[in-house]
């Protein structure tokens, strides 16, 4: 009777998700005429997917087992779910052969209803089986299944995309090599460098040095430097050098609430 209970409450919860995250996403290919609900990542990845039902399937599926591995052996949801999985099953979903994106992946409309469909079959399918996999077997799995999926997300994740990079010209290569390997020494994982220097790379070629591409090369340099001083990376780097660390630096990252 319990795992009736969990579908129901999954179909509920999987419905209303998935509702959200595809229409979220899809309104994000409308900003800023539109106000979009999503993650500036998901953008990113469903673009480095090109519009390819093949490319959004398989993208969505390596994250996949990485939730289910986790569902399985711990309980838990990652946030793979809702920022990669459903919105990448959707847009594959979605997306025909000769259908143009902009009648499906950029269609908040047809999103929202592909996602929430994707959105009950995957949350209805974790839970269940999360639920009914005996605790021997998710003892296995923590053991097994996780290091397994952790090295499908890092270093083989950010492999493909660096190889998309160089693959779709010098100056995207260029740029997904910088960017990867920024965030690989700050966040530890290069696919969102790279992603972002696909966008910045392909931006460039297709509209040259505009005032929307300087702004998108500025706005990623602040969300780095940003996000490495945050992490305390500057310390970590000053560190590294066997140098004091100054006072007031240390200061100034207490008084932001950090510990250091």
């Amino acid at each position: 009777m319990d795992i009736f209970i969990i579908i129901f409450k999954s179909i509920i919860i999987g419905g209303l998700v998935g509702f959200g995250v595809g229409a979220g996403a899809a309104r994000m290919f409308h900003a800023p005429t539109t106000q979009g609900m999503g993650a500036f990542r998901t953008l990113g990845e469903l673009n480095a997917c090109a519009g390819d039902a093949a490319s959004h399937f398989s993208f969505g599926l390596g994250f996949f087992f990485n939730a289910w591995a986790s569902v399985v052996s711990t309980g838990a949801f990652t946030q793979d779910v809702d920022h990669r999985i459903i919105p990448n099953w959707a847009a594959a979903s979605l997306i025909r052969k000769g259908r143009i994106v902009e009648d499906t992946l950029h269609n908040p409309k047809k999103m929202a209803i592909a996602g929430a469909i994707v959105g009950v079959l995957v949350v209805a399918f974790l839970n269940s089986t999360g639920a009914a996999i005996p605790g021997s077997l998710k003892d296995i799995a923590e053991k097994v299944l996780v290091p397994a999926a952790t090295l499908l997300i890092n270093p083989i994740m950010p492999v493909i995309f660096w190889l998309a990079a160089l693959d779709a010209g010098k100056r995207a290569g260029v740029w997904g090599t910088i960017f990867g390997g920024l965030a690989h020494i700050i966040m530890g994982n290069a696919v969102p460098g790279v992603v972002l220097g696909i966008l910045i790379g392909k931006g460039v070629d297709d509209s040259g040095w505009t005032k929307l591409t300087r702004t998108l090369l500025i706005s990623v340099i602040i969300l780095f430097a940003l996000s490495a001083f945050f992490r305390g990376f500057d310390i970590e780097l000053i560190k590294s050098m066997h140098l004091p660390v100054p006072e007031w630096l240390l200061d100034f990252h207490r008084l932001l609430g950090q510990e250091v």
